[in-house]
């Protein structure tokens, strides 16, 4: 590709140490359940303590390459921030619902029989037991991880930034209200410390360590340095990050899955079409009748399609109970999140010649879908 990035080993094969990471988990979680068991019981008001240690370093060397000068322009630009909330809160709870309903509550409902205790004494159907996980999954949208797809996709950090920001502060509004009124409870508990500490260590932690690393290297080393030497060798550092955060998730459910592999596959149905249809509905359609470029675009559409996962587990377990159908399929948006997001990334890399401003023509795109952010930009009119 003339005038291109290379893609690093970790980028170009990801998708492999995907699948080997995922299998190592399952393995890791099977054959030793002890230290799978231990390192899932370290955590603070249902944030693990070892996927906190894995996503700040996933994190951090996104946080020390975002100009925050960039970040303030981003700011002013509205139209990406209006349609990833408008998506996130008026659109993604109800089309949650609306899917969740139709496969788990009538296409297959007769693979999904019996009943369950839920906390308080209750006996539920376990098919709306699922659902009711699916809409906690719906209502929580991600808040850390979204950084991570962006980047992989090439998008404007600084204005992912700023939409996490103000999505964060969104969900501690309307988090309650809608999940209250999806759920048909009358008062719904809030993880308030959950969500609050869940944002300070992906996102506020990594921020400020990142924002002071960059401000110190470039005053007493250079820009020069700070591109070529520091940020060169830690880049890396995420990827390894991204699938260390894997190997724990897959061990730490490794039991689930192979217990419930039916269950799993029925409950991930719905939340995977809903994942690509909340992408689509923005990245294919509103981005594009908004006219935004592929930079803002990718992150736009990619914060509605993900989840805040650990929120909607936290939520489930204390609405319904650990063992409840509900805090099942929130773990089942776990599995599928990292696979899902990796192939919307994938989707909008070969995509963006969609888009006003791609340096790729469609040819290139399709053929290798490598979208470079330091390439000059040329005009690309929307079709």
């Amino acid at each position: 590709m003339a005038g291109g990035r290379e893609l690093s080993l970790f980028e170009k094969y990801l998708s492999i140490w995907v699948i080997l990471c995922i299998g190592a988990g399952i393995i890791l979680g099977r054959l030793i359940p002890s230290i799978a068991t231990t390192m899932d019981s370290l955590s603070i008001h249902q944030v693990s303590v070892p996927i906190a240690i894995a996503l700040f370093f996933m994190m951090y060397p996104i946080m020390v390459k975002i100009d925050f000068g960039e970040v303030v322009k981003a700011a002013r630009t509205p139209k990406p921030v209006l349609m990833t909330l408008g998506i996130n809160w008026l659109i993604k709870p109800f089309t949650m619902y609306a899917f969740a309903f139709l496969f788990l509550g009538i296409l297959f409902r007769g693979f999904l029989d019996g009943t369950e205790t839920i906390r308080g004494g209750e006996e539920v159907e376990l098919w709306r037991s699922y659902i009711s996980g699916a809409i906690l999954l719906g209502i929580a949208p991600c808040t850390a991880m979204v950084l991570v797809w962006s980047h992989l996709a090439r998008g404007n950090d600084g204005l992912t930034l700023v939409m996490v920001g103000i999505n964060s502060l969104t969900m501690l509004v309307l988090y309650a209200p809608l999940g209250g009124f999806l759920l048909g409870v009358n008062a719904m508990p809030i993880p308030w410390k959950t969500i609050l500490l869940s944002v300070s260590i992906y996102v506020a932690l990594p921020l400020a360590a990142g924002y002071i690393t960059r401000k110190l290297i470039i005053r007493y080393r250079g820009m020069d340095w700070f591109e070529q030497r520091f940020v060169r060798y830690l880049t890396p550092v995420s990827m390894i990050a991204l699938l260390a955060t894997l190997i724990l998730l897959f061990s730490f459910k490794g039991d689930v899955i192979v217990n419930n592999p039916l269950i799993i596959f029925w409950i991930s149905i719905p939340l995977f079409i809903q994942t690509i249809f909340i992408f689509s509905l923005g990245y294919f359609v509103v981005a594009r009748m908004l006219k935004l470029s592929y930079r803002d675009a990718a992150p736009a559409a990619m914060i509605g399609a993900s989840n805040h996962f650990e929120v909607a587990i936290a939520t489930a377990t204390v609405l319904f109970g650990l063992s409840s159908g509900a805090a099942l399929a929130t773990v089942v948006g776990v599995l599928i999140e990292v696979p899902s997001m990796l192939f919307l990334v994938y989707i909008s890399r070969k995509t963006c010649f969609l888009f006003r401003e791609c340096h790729l023509d469609e040819k290139q795109c399709r053929r290798n879908g490598r979208v470079d952010r330091n390439t000059p930009i040329r005009p690309n009119p929307i079709r």
